[in-house]
């Protein structure tokens, strides 16, 4: 390729005449909202190896963000059948720990390091805080997809499970040339970890290769000590070529890109007529009407685009970064979202000084808390789970949607370093509460007397806690896949201390999934005592219930594909609900953004307060306190 040719490439695939354009546009800001103006950063200098470096060491001066010596340009090497490929990785200075990365095969006869910076990518993973994993050629160049198959798992193997630097676990791709090929395939074969993808300059992958994974079902199979999901019989298992996820051609080779097109217009479930807009070219929406699992929570987002003019790298992230999902090995808890504009909706990250170390929160406050509220919005209390920062759990969560529709205000409590440098968990959560609490109630315009906590896993754990010994703290709770119940000395440990159980009602909401953690496997009428059977008898013994108590035995179903099976216990004197417990029967572990809806629906019923003598007195109320009379004492 000539000198003349190479610098076409580059104008063309990644828009190296766009720093104008980039400085002027509003591109998105970064998780926190802050950080520097996009620029076209210096030279990235030498790549420093990963290869046989020791892991980096804790930094505790950096509040959920990677240890500083991490922040840079690097290179790791790997050996694929005896020939030493590489690929690069660049972590911006301000790069969370489990952030969103963006990988990125590179074109042919470029020098990684310059096309990063000058194709704009390196200065926007600057200003958006985020990280990139690139993935070279090799020395002849890139070989066709099938030849390049063992060398992109190997490099993505690294990326995906390394001591080096965390990520969040699903990934936007951008190939250009002939490397475009071999990501596509890549994507093909692991669909559940790709959240939307951009293809510049792309020869598209062949039908034979398509239709190798096309038909392939996703089972009920969980990983690690995560129950199995049956499925009823007849049940319709989603297929590889049914997996949702955003696609954009950028200049693709007219001749050879037909079968990928098709590919994923049937993926994404697609109108067959397009709509030509100024940016993304021919689009072909999903449809309206679309059954499609990935998109049940957020509706028909996704879309297929072809675009024959070239586009420059901010408009490439714009089309990805509008896209979020979670879930990344489970395909039926797997979902496809939009990703929260921290700086457009004001979120607020922060951080406090918690028993001697710098910890980070999110506070978001949106517009309805003052339209519906005044100065009295409710607050919910959020907890993430082990390894999820609050970044990650704001996302995937999407408890943003309720706050906007409902007016309550966030607060996502992040986490503290764990089992390595690079990962977190939860740590002094009753001082960092209590700390908070007083914030909220001193700055924001909140109800003290409908402060609810929830959250998910680990993040359940501390609210199952909390709810137990001091659910004076919160009006109700309600929280995803992990419960607790008093030990045999009738305590609760909480920051590794042992706190008696109170004994006293608190309004209880847990939704667990069919494949979730061992010790929640069944429900409360299998026989098999578990921890799910020791949280339902102390709060039912608390409310002064028993199981048999229940609306109905059986459960009521609901959601989407009726996949919710929810039993409900009510007080005997008001009827008024106490205890909720939901099984999702088609995912495992993880949260979905469509339980977050159901939580809030439980918990905006109540308020608390404390009367004369200091005991916590509780309210329901049907309209969730829109309408005042209404509210009845529990």
């Amino acid at each position: 390729m000539s000198t003349i040719d190479r610098r076409r490439l580059l104008r063309g695939t990644a828009g190296l005449a766009v720093t104008a354009t980039l400085a002027s546009q509003a591109t998105a800001l970064p998780a926190s909202g802050a950080g520097p103006a996009w620029r076209i950063p210096g030279t990235l200098g030498e790549p420093r190896p990963l290869d046989g470096r020791p892991f980096p060491a804790y930094d505790y001066s950096r509040a959920s963000r990677l240890p500083r010596e991490m922040t840079g340009y690097w290179t790791k090497s790997f050996d694929v059948a005896g020939t030493t490929r590489s690929a690069k990785v660049y972590i911006s200075p301000e790069t969370p720990i489990r952030s969103y990365y963006t990988v990125i095969a590179v074109p042919d006869d470029v020098e990684t390091g310059d096309f990063l910076r000058r194709a704009g990518w390196a200065g926007i993973a600057d200003q958006r805080e985020e990280g990139l994993f690139v993935l070279e050629p090799g020395p002849g160049g890139w070989g066709a997809a099938t030849e390049e198959a063992a060398h992109v798992e190997a490099a993505m193997a690294f990326f995906q499970n390394n001591r080096y630097f965390s990520i969040f676990g699903l990934h936007y791709l951008v190939g250009y040339g002939t490397g475009a090929a071999a990501l596509e395939a890549w994507a093909v074969a692991h669909p559940l970890r790709v959240i939307s993808q951009v293809y510049v300059d792309s020869p598209g992958l062949s039908a034979d290769h398509l239709n190798s994974y096309a038909g392939r079902e996703f089972g009920g199979e969980t990983e690690g000590a995560y129950t199995p999901v049956e499925f009823p019989e007849g049940f319709d298992l989603i297929r590889y070529d049914e997996t949702v996820l955003p696609t954009w051609y950028i200049r693709p080779d007219r001749h050879r890109i037909g079968a990928s097109l098709s590919y994923w217009m049937r993926a994404n479930d697609t109108e067959n007529r397009t709509r030509q807009e100024r940016t993304l070219g021919a689009v072909y929406r999903q449809r309206h009407g679309s059954r499609r699992w990935m998109t049940s929570y957020a509706g028909p987002i996704s879309q297929v685009a072809v675009q024959q003019r070239p586009m420059s790298t901010h408009h490439i992230v714009e089309f990805l970064t509008r896209y979020t999902r979670y879930e990344n090995f489970f395909a039926y808890g797997n979902q496809l979202f939009e990703r929260a504009d921290y700086a457009k909706m004001g979120v607020q990250v922060r951080t406090m000084m918690v028993e001697g170390s710098l910890r980070e929160y999110l506070v978001y406050v949106p517009r309805a808390a003052r339209r519906l509220w005044r100065d009295r919005a409710p607050v919910v209390f959020v907890w993430p789970g082990n390894s999820q920062t609050a970044k990650v759990f704001f996302d995937a969560a999407q408890w943003w949607r309720v706050a906007d529709r409902e007016g309550c205000i966030l607060v996502v409590v992040g986490e503290q370093y764990s089992a390595t440098s690079v990962s977190v968990s939860h740590r002094d959560s009753h001082a960092f509460y209590r700390q908070l609490r007083r914030l909220v109630t001193d700055e924001f315009g909140a109800d003290p007397t409908r402060f609810y906590s929830t959250g998910q896993s680990a993040g359940s754990a501390v609210t199952q806690n909390f709810a137990i010994a001091y659910p004076e703290y919160f009006a109700a709770v309600a929280s995803t896949s992990f419960t607790t119940a008093p030990d045999a000395a009738g305590t609760v440990g909480i920051d590794g201390v042992q706190v008696p159980a109170s004994g006293r009602p608190i309004p209880n909401y847990q939704i667990y999934g069919y494949g979730d953690l061992g010790f929640l496997a069944g429900d409360l009428w299998d026989g098999t005592q578990n921890a799910l059977d020791s949280w339902a008898g102390y709060h039912l013994r608390a409310h002064g219930l028993t199981l048999a108590d229940v609306d109905t035995v059986t459960g009521r179903r609901h959601g989407r594909h009726d996949r919710f099976q929810t039993w409900t216990w009510h007080d005997d004197d008001t009827a008024i609900p106490v205890l909720k417990l939901s099984r999702n029967l088609y995912r495992s572990h993880n949260t979905m953004p469509e339980e977050s809806p159901l939580l809030w629906d439980f918990l905006k019923h109540y308020s608390s307060e404390a009367d004369h003598d200091g005991d916590v007195v509780r309210y329901y109320s049907r309209s969730a306190f829109r309408r005042p009379r209404d509210k009845k004492r529990l």
